[in-house]
């Protein structure tokens, strides 16, 4: 409307014929988004004398528009609302123009200011509504975006002489003049550019030329403000001279090569859009905090005109660090303030800088902040300037009293660490030893600093392989990690966070840094530390960023400042640390086992460094939900005590565990933690130890579909105890032998291995043996397809294990019982034992039998009513949740199953394709050629009939590869 009246949509222009269409769009843009009364439109047609038929009319003038919007592609925008029109979803350049203009007014830099209202004038074409006057209301409008207008263009040239552009304005301002020669407001910035330019008597000339034209045309005379310039001019007033601004430059030059940290910088730009808060860069020693305030302050430089100023207030050390008032001083000395000028007492200090920054748009960056007191006198009192701080503390001081932007600053992810390595060190280095280079990013540990000297070392020995580089490192990281005539090595920079620590927190630094695994909870600190202070020791620790809490009580170290801390451990300090944390966990182990498995009685630990408290209630799912908060340190501590040569508490903790891996799965992790045990064991020369591990290592072998190496173990076991004459121990080897046996679907070796762990364990009056071979021979009758033959001793296990109060046995038996029925044709008997089973497996919080209950569970509602798709969901959670391959891909082959049966191809299709591609990375053919067999299914329901031969000739190959005659007759009568 800036102009002619002009539309236009995604199809092209909005053809309108005359005057009075572009009349009428043109008052509904003025409005749009509101009704606009039909009277409303007529006054804007025909002002005060409209013809008897105006309504009439307007609506035949809106029905062309219509139609012309329609063809440029804009249907929905013009809609009929009583008791009138409506425009609506387009864009106005009327509009825009104002908000322009209120943005401009708005905006403290004159620079962007000036650049904002120029955005604003730009839009105008001519004058407003220029070829579709309007009446009545609509005119008055107009009248006043034309006011608007004249006053933008004064707001422009107040902004660009605030900005400097004198010259520029004696070229522009006469212009405006001309058509406005009465405007005040343009008379005093034009005598302004004038004075400012060097032109004193041009100035007066300019007052006096006005003063005459309002006498003659109004018969009045200037206003005062123009009057006390006039009069500041006639005296060379110096407050009329352009201040001379000192603009701080003083950021450091950025860093080279300046890698990663993209959503954090795309975070800290969002926050400029809005009130500027206080940022605060946090993190460990080393991590790139002054590096990422620098390159993000040299980013937006351009949107803070005023200035950037950088101090480095040495908090990391309490000797050197500057108090608030004397970063105060350097701050006004800075923003050109004589010394003589600067008041003494602190708090005058820190008004007078809020007072000279409150109008200008500066960045501060204080880096290295220590104590809180030190920073707040710095914070801006306004709104312009940005204060952007770096600290190794935690900025909750300051966020109790400021707004805060937080930034906690960690280790570089592996492939942001790598480009920084080729960027430093040389792509055609880095790719000419990849491996290499993979190794050197892990040992630096994602730290920039430790990457960029690792990196510098190579540039420095051009002839240097990153290999022998690598090796260096492995022997002696810290000491590695420096370059020679560089004081900041990593080893420096660490220790000046270790230095100001009190005494308990440089304890709990030292010997939690011995805890083997990636984290480490308060409860392992309480008995490593002899402190009655953990919590304050570790939240001062975690404040200084040298351990980051992770999760409520639990923390980590990043691998650097771990090294550091061992590195400060005395040999004493360091032997009896190892001792606390083995002890530790051995008791954790211990007490999980009394309430998981009493049973499992071979080993009653030695305990030097008892618990003060127990962190668990002596409850089977509390103390299973305990120890799995340390699941992924229960390997790195089995192998941390053979490393430290106490080869009994390797195969003892071990074997306590048993019960937790047994109830929540993760047997991967199991499987290297028992081969290492059974070393341990083989290095004591504890023969029976040395048995009952590789006993543990089949079942774990087993648990991971690794069958033939199963056997194996439980064949070198079993040479063990008829070695030593152990009938009880070759009882529960033959039954697991068995086990994997029956897998392999060896069926009539099985039942014999069956059979004879019932007889060992009776003979040694093992009862509780004797019950769990019976249970697992009527299994494998099951799988064996003689469901029958297996009800007998599943029905003298379950009662075995009844009368000796084993729940989770007794639920296990139960599950089998209910396959039992299900493959004799009796899903609701199956549902019923099945049902049980399910309840006994949550009650004792057995994760991994509550999957097998679920899938079968799921089996019987399959062959009952078609659907089981719900209880395979379950289960596929808890296998994916229990790391189980073997689960995921059994389970998807049943959703898959479900899928087919319920008519959804589309749902089959995905479950089937997924539990493939999970048997290409855990192999077992019986279970494959199930899923060939029903992708076969799908195929022929598709209509597609190559593909379905292709999957049953598979299916058919795999099921007589595992000797599974049957199933493959039934595929080759399909």
């Amino acid at each position: 409307m800036l102009g002619q009246i002009e539309a236009a949509g995604p199809l092209g222009p909005v053809a309108l014929v005359g005057a009075r269409q572009r009349t009428v769009l043109g008052a509904l843009a003025l409005r749009v988004g509101t009704v606009l009364p039909f009277t409303r439109l007529v006054d804007v047609l025909w002002g005060d004398d409209p013809p008897r038929t105006g309504i009439k009319t307007l609506h035949s003038h809106v029905a062309r528009i219509r139609r012309a919007l329609a063809g440029a592609g804009l249907s929905d925008v013009l809609l009929t609302r009583e008791p009138g029109y409506l425009l609506t979803g387009v864009d106005v350049d009327a509009r825009r123009f104002e908000e322009l203009v209120r943005a401009g007014r708005g905006e403290r830099s004159p620079q962007r200011a000036a650049a904002l209202l120029r955005d604003a004038l730009a839009l105008w074409r001519g004058d407003a509504f220029a070829d579709a006057p309007p009446t009545g209301w609509a005119l008055r409008e107009v009248e006043r975006l034309d006011e608007l207008r004249s006053a933008a263009l004064e707001d422009l040239w107040d902004a660009e002489l605030r900005d400097g552009n004198h010259e520029q304005a004696l070229v522009e301002l006469p212009a405006l003049l001309a058509v406005n020669p009465t405007s005040e407001r343009l008379t005093r910035l034009h005598m302004l550019a004038l004075y400012r330019s060097g032109r004193h008597t041009d100035a007066l000339d300019a007052f006096q030329r006005l003063r005459r034209l309002l006498a003659e045309e109004l018969g009045v005379d200037p206003g005062p403000e123009l009057v006390e310039l006039n009069t500041a001019i006639l005296r060379r007033d110096v407050s009329l001279d352009q201040p001379v601004t000192r603009v701080p430059a003083e950021l450091p030059a950025r860093v080279g090569h300046f890698t990663g940290r993209g959503d954090v910088l795309a975070g800290l730009d969002r926050i400029l859009d809005g009130d500027l808060p206080v940022v605060v860069i946090s993190g460990p020693a080393g991590m790139g905090k002054t590096s990422l305030a620098v390159e993000w302050g040299h980013r937006i430089a351009d949107r803070f005109p005023g200035g950037r100023l950088f101090l480095d207030l040495r908090g990391h050390d309490d000797e050197q660090a500057l108090s608030g008032a004397q970063a105060l001083a350097h701050v006004l000395r800075v923003l050109g303030l004589p010394e003589d000028h600067i008041p003494v007492d602190e708090g005058e200090r820190a008004a007078l800088y809020r007072t000279l920054v409150h109008d200008r748009r500066c960045v501060i960056v204080l880096d290295n902040a220590g104590d809180v007191r030190d920073v707040v006198p710095l914070v801006p009192g306004g709104g312009a300037s940005l204060l952007v701080v770096t600290t190794r503390r935690s900025p909750a001081a300051l966020a109790a009293r400021h707004a805060v932007h937080p930034v906690l600053l960690d280790a570089l992810a592996h492939d942001e660490s790598l480009s920084l390595l080729r960027a430093v060190a040389g792509e055609q280095r880095v790719a000419a030893e990849p491996e290499a280079a993979d190794r050197l990013v892990e040992l630096c540990g994602g730290m920039p600093l430790a990457l960029r000297i690792a990196a510098a070392r190579l540039l420095g020995s051009p002839h240097q392989r990153i290999a022998a580089l690598v090796a260096e490192l492995t022997e002696a990281r810290l000491d590695g990690l420096a370059v020679e005539g560089d004081s900041r090595t990593v080893r420096a920079v660490i220790d000046s966070a270790y230095r100001p620590l009190a005494e308990e927190p440089a304890q709990v630094f030292r010997r939690a840094a011995l805890a083997p695994g990636p984290t480490f909870s308060s409860w392992l600190i309480s008995a490593l530390a002899e402190t009655e202070s953990v919590a304050v020791s570790l939240a001062s620790l975690a404040t200084a960023h040298l351990v980051t809490e992770v999760e409520s009580q639990r923390f980590r170290f990043h691998d650097l400042i771990r090294e550091y801390a061992r590195s400060r451990l005395t040999d004493d300090e360091r032997a009896e640390a190892a001792a606390r944390v083995l002890d530790w966990y051995m008791q954790a182990a211990h007490e999980v086992n009394l309430v998981a498995n009493p049973a499992r009685d071979l080993v009653r630990p030695l305990i030097r460094y008892p618990w003060s408290k127990p962190p668990f209630p002596p409850e089977r799912h509390a103390a299973l939900t305990f120890l799995d908060g340390e699941r992924e340190n229960l390997l790195p501590v089995v192998q941390f005590a053979r490393d430290q040569r106490d080869f009994t508490a390797t195969w003892q903790l071990t074997y306590l565990l048993t019960s937790f891996y047994e109830a929540t799965g993760h047997w991967h992790e199991r499987v290297e933690m028992c081969q290492v045990a059974v070393g341990a064991a083989a290095e004591l020369g504890d023969r029976a130890a040395e048995a009952e591990m590789l006993r543990a290592l089949g079942v774990a072998l087993f648990m991971t579909r690794r069958l033939a190496e199963a056997i194996e173990a439980n064949h070198a076991a079993l040479a063990i105890v008829r070695e030593i004459g152990d009938l009880a121990s070759e009882g529960h080897v033959h039954n697991n032998l068995a086990n994997a046996l029956a897998e392999l679907r060896r069926f009539d070796e099985a039942v014999r291995s069956h059979q004879r762990a019932t007889e060992c364990c009776a003979r040694a009056g093992n009862s509780l043996g004797r019950a769990l071979s019976q249970r697992n021979l009527g299994h494998t009758y099951i799988r064996m397809g003689a469901p029958e033959a297996s009800l007998e001793p599943l029905g003298e296990a379950l009662e075995a294990f009844r009368e000796l109060g084993n729940t989770r046995l007794e639920a296990g038996t139960l599950n089998v019982l209910g396959e039992a029925h299900l493959r004799r044709g009796e899903p609701d008997l199956a549902l019923r034992e099945l049902e049980r089973a399910l309840d006994l497996s949550r009650e004792i919080g057995d994760r991994w039998l509550e999957w097998a209950v679920l899938a079968d569970m799921g089996r019987a509602h399959l062959d009952r009513d078609g659907h089981g798709v719900v209880f395979f969901d379950q289960a596929l959670a808890i296998s994916r949740e229990m790391d189980d391959r073997h689960g995921v891909a059994v389970v998807l082959g049943l959703l898959g199953r479900a899928h087919l049966r319920v008519g959804d191809l589309d749902a089959a299709a995905g479950a089937l394709t997924a539990a493939l591609a999970e048997r290409s990375r855990m192999p077992d053919a019986f279970e494959e050629a199930h899923v060939h067999r029903d992708l076969g299914e799908l195929a022929d329901r598709r209509g597609d009939r190559a593909a379905a031969r292709r999957h049953r000739d598979r299916a058919s190959s795999l099921y007589l590869q595992v000797g599974a005659t049957a199933e493959a007759s039934a595929i080759d009568r399909t």
